[in-house]
C-alpha cells in the first residue's frame, strides 16, 4: 500500500533517530527535529496510521514507536540516504585494505576481520571457486593388490590416492579402467559422475571388483572438496556492544550460529550483481537465529577464477546506509585488487558453510 510522502518523511525520521539511540522515537522528538511543518498532533495521528499499516509499532512500556521488518523494508527500499566518503575516509580505508592483503596469507580470514572492524559488527567473508572438472585420470598399477589414482584438475592442480586391496587385480585391467574413466569421467561436474554412468563403465570394463567405484568415489570426493567453499566469521563479540543482545541467551544463539556456520540467504535467492548490496531484515532471513537480525551481503572478485562474499549481521536497528556503503566499497577494492570484477557463480551464497576463525579481532 502506497504512503504519503509526509509519512515517508516521519518514517525515516523514527528510524534515523532509533538507529542512533535504540530508544523508542516520540512525536516531540519529531516535531522538534524532523521539519516537517506540522504540529505534534498530526504527527501523533500520522505515527498511529502508521502503527496500524504496520511500519512502526509501539511498545507497551512506552509511549514511542520503533520500526517493525517491514518498516526497515520502505526505509532501505526508498527512504535511506546513499552515504558517500570522503578523500580522507576513502584513502583511509584504501590504507587498511593494503595493509591487510599484503600483511596476512590467509587473505579471507583478514578480509572478514577488516570488514569487522570497519562496521563494528560481526562479519563473514566466503570465496567459492570457479567450477572444476577432472582434465585426466592415470591409474598406475604397483602390485597385484595395489594402485595409484592420480587426478588431474582443471585448476591445474593434482590429486593421489594409494588404493589397497584385499584381492589381486592384473595391470590390464587397470589399464583398461584408466582408458574408460578418461574417456568417460573427464571434463564434467561432480553431478554428472551418476550411478548409472558408473554402472555401465563397471560393466564395460567386467569389473566384478569394485574397482570402478573406489575410483569414482575418489573423483565425487576430490570434486566436492575442491568446489566447497572457504569461510570464515570474525568479530561476534562485537554484538555485546548492541543493546539488542544484552540478553545473555539472545547473544549466545547467534554467536553460536555465526561461529558454528550456517546459511545467510534463502535458497531461491539469486546471485547477487557486481557491485550489488543485498540487505535481509529481520523475518525475510531463513535461520530462526537470525530472525531478530539484519545482514547486509555484497560480492568480490577474488582472483585466480575465484569468487567471494562478505556479509555484516548485527540488529536490525544496525544503520544500513553506513553499513552498505562500506561493503560497497570493500568489495569494490577487492575486486580491483584480487581479480576483474567478475560476477560470483549462480548458488554460491547457498552453499556457505563457515569455518571458526580462531584468530578473532578483539
Amino acid at each position: 500500500m502506497a504512503i504519503s510522502d509526509r509519512k515517508k518523511k516521519i518514517l525515516a525520521a523514527v528510524v534515523d533517530e532509533y538507529i542512533r539511540t535504540a530508544e523508542p522515537v516520540g512525536s516531540k522528538h519529531i516535531a522538534e527535529n524532523a521539519g516537517l511543518g506540522c504540529s505534534s498532533a498530526t504527527i501523533r495521528n500520522e505515527l498511529a496510521e502508521l502503527v496500524s499499516l504496520g511500519y512502526l509499532e509501539q511498545p507497551h512500556t512506552s509511549a514511542g514507536r520503533v520500526p517493525t521488518p517491514m518498516g526497515y523494508r520502505m526505509y532501505v527500499n526508498e527512504l535511506m540516504t546513499k552515504q558517500k566518503y570522503s578523500l580522507e575516509e576513502t584513502e583511509e580505508i584504501n590504507r587498511r585494505l593494503n595493509a591487510k592483503l599484503q600483511e596476512l596469507d590467509d587473505t579471507i580470514s583478514s578480509i572478514s576481520r577488516l570488514a569487522s572492524q570497519l562496521t563494528d559488527y560481526p562479519a563473514l567473508a566466503l570465496t567459492s571457486a570457479a567450477a572444476t572438472t577432472i582434465r585426466r585420470f592415470d591409474l598406475i598399477y604397483v602390485d597385484a593388490n595395489t594402485f595409484i589414482i592420480v587426478l588431474t584438475l582443471s585448476n591445474n592442480t593434482a590429486k593421489s590416492k594409494l588404493v589397497h586391496l584385499p584381492v589381486s587385480v592384473d595391470q590390464s585391467m587397470v589399464q583398461r579402467l584408466n582408458s574408460l574413466f578418461n574417456s568417460g569421467f573427464t571434463g564434467i561436474a561432480e553431478d554428472q559422475i551418476t550411478p548409472l554412468l558408473i554402472h555401465s563403465t563397471e560393466r564395460a570394463a567386467d569389473d566384478s571388483m569394485g574397482l570402478t567405484a573406489v575410483i569414482a568415489a575418489f573423483a565425487i570426493e576430490t570434486l566436492a572438496e575442491i568446489g566447497a567453499p572457504a569461510a570464515f566469521v570474525s568479530g561476534e563479540n562485537r554484538l555485546l556492544n548492541q543493546p539488542e543482545f544484552r540478553d545473555p541467551d539472545k547473544a549466545h544463539r547467534l554467536m553460536s550460529y555465526l561461529s558454528g556456520g550456517g546459511y545467510i540467504l534463502p535458497p531461491a535467492e539469486e546471485e547477487l550483481a557486481g557491485g550489488e548490496v543485498r540487505v535481509l531484515i529481520g523475518p525475510e532471513n531463513i535461520a530462526e537465529e537470525l530472525k531478530d537480525s539484519s545482514v547486509v551481503i555484497a560480492t568480490y572478485d577474488a582472483g585466480d577464477h575465484t569468487k567471494g562474499l562478505i556479509g555484516i549481521v548485527g540488529p536490525t536497528r544496525m544503520d544500513y546506509s553506513a553499513v552498505a556503503a562500506k561493503l560497497r566499497f570493500l568489495a569494490a577494492g577487492l575486486s580491483r585488487r584480487l581479480g576483474s570484477g567478475e560476477a560470483p557463480p549462480e548458488g554460491m551464497h547457498n552453499k556457505l558453510i563457515l569455518k571458526k576463525n580462531e584468530d578473532k579481532e578483539e
